[in-house]
């Protein structure tokens, strides 16, 4: 079941924004897109955040919160941005932390500096 909502950026393709697949909640992989569809670029921070409330706008579209968690892959154009995404990052993500993969890429779509996708399961909220 599509998980969609007006408080993220449409999907730029052929693809939902997230599924949800019984008690698991999948995101795409989201940019750093205003709602309106405005690319934040020149401050990772502001870029980082905002594809994190993006995550969290499908996350919560699904039935899903941040303590749901599980998982998360950030897609970095340029590692020297990483400490600057691993500090939002760990301001919105309570302990015990979600796993986590962070990878440098070529390019990403819109020539975004950052993308980030997670995995939930509803109901699992740590406390």
């Amino acid at each position: 079941m599509p998980a969609e909502t007006a408080n993220a950026p449409q999907a730029i393709g052929p693809y939902s924004q997230g599924m949800r697949a019984g008690d698991l909640v999948f995101t795409s992989g989201q940019l750093p897109m205003t709602p309106d569809g405005d690319l934040i670029v020149g401050d990772i921070a502001r870029a980082t955040r905002q594809a994190l409330d993006n995550v969290l706008a499908v996350l919560d579209a699904a039935g899903a919160g941040v303590g749901d968690v599980v998982k998360v892959t950030i897609y970095l154009a340029d590692m020297n941005d990483f400490a600057a995404a691993n500090e939002v990052y760990g301001e919105v993500f309570p302990e015990p932390f979600p796993a986590r993969s962070c990878v440098e890429v070529a390019r990403l779509p819109k020539d975004a500096p950052i993308e980030i996708e997670a995995i939930a399961r509803v109901g699992r909220a740590r406390s």
